[in-house]
């Protein structure tokens, strides 16, 4: 039996194999490898890196720390996860293994908006998914965000610390915003573009959206504000209740509501950062160690001074 099963290979799942490899715990990761770490350009606020570091590099560097631990990464998908009766899980994936805990790190899917290879745009750094994450280099430049509802203009919104130059565009669709909040983004100074039939233009370094019977828009970058959607079915198949986002809801630990089931990273409430992430699976994997210590007997009640 396996001490632990971590599902998904992005920041969270290998930080938590570090961590358990190195406390000498027999563990394996699974990826099917589609997580969206792989398609960061450049991250710039993950410290230790001045310059930046390509979020595949960063995997790549990650990936070869839990290889020299000995930790198998098996690119293979996750077809069920069951509880055991008299405790540890089963996971099917590409044969049937039986674990004492499983982390779930498998992060979230990010809505793209619909144009041609919007993989290939985000990889260019035109198309954009995380303001926290790279607003930065757009400051005083011209940008837009894609959406209709209260959860895109608030990236517009938040870009307005950046860039006085802020377009909400819905692509023709309706703005779904109540007068309170379309007040707010006029006094902030974002426009809302209705514009339909938009014409993406690809092949600079930035992004030009031809609009019918108007001007070409220009921008430096274009931030995807459709959401994300939280890989959290493994979870909710054990009677994991979600958050209304539909991410795991956990204890200060990382553990979920079913016992041995943990979860860390974009796939749980709270900030999707790397950091965030590294810090959860971080604290995931030092719990579960210590639990299973304690079924070892080699833990002692230390008295509080």
């Amino acid at each position: 039996m396996l001490d632990c099963v971590i599902i998904g290979g992005g920041p969270a799942g290998l930080t938590a194999a570090i961590h358990l490899g190195r406390f000498r715990r027999r563990v394996i990761v699974i990826d099917v490898g589609e997580g969206r770490t792989g398609l960061i350009p450049r991250t710039w606020n993950h410290p230790g890196h001045p310059a930046g570091i390509p979020g595949a590099q960063l995997l790549h560097r990650m990936r070869q720390q839990v290889a020299e631990l000995g930790i198998p990464i098996l690119p293979e998908r996750v077809l069920r996860l069951d509880r055991l009766p008299r405790g540890g899980f089963e996971v099917l994936a590409g044969s049937l293994r039986v674990a004492r805990r499983v982390i779930l790190a498998t992060g979230v899917v990010d809505r793209l908006p619909p144009i041609a290879d919007a993989r290939a745009a985000v990889l260019a750094g035109q198309l954009r998914l995380c303001p926290v994450c790279d607003a930065y280099e757009a400051t005083g430049k011209s940008v837009a965000v894609i959406g209709t509802d209260a959860h895109a203009a608030s990236e517009a919104l938040f870009l307005t610390h950046y860039s006085r130059q802020v377009t909400l565009m819905t692509l023709g669709a309706p703005a779904q915003l109540s007068p309170d909040d379309r007040t707010t983004l006029r006094n902030a100074g974002v426009v809302i573009d209705q514009s339909p039939d938009v014409t993406w233009d690809l092949s600079g370094e930035g992004v030009t959206l031809d609009r019918p019977g108007a001007s070409p828009l220009r921008l430096n970058a274009v931030w995807s504000g459709l959401g994300a959607v939280a890989q959290a079915d493994l979870a909710t198949g054990l009677g994991v209740v979600p958050a209304p986002d539909g991410r795991i809801v956990t204890d200060d630990h990382q553990e979920t509501s079913v016992a041995g089931l943990f979860a860390a990273g974009d796939v749980t409430t709270g900030l999707n950062q790397i950091g965030t992430a590294i810090g959860q699976a971080q604290i995931a994997a030092s719990r579960i160690h210590s639990i299973l210590r304690a079924t070892e007997a080699r833990v002692i009640d230390v008295p509080a001074k």
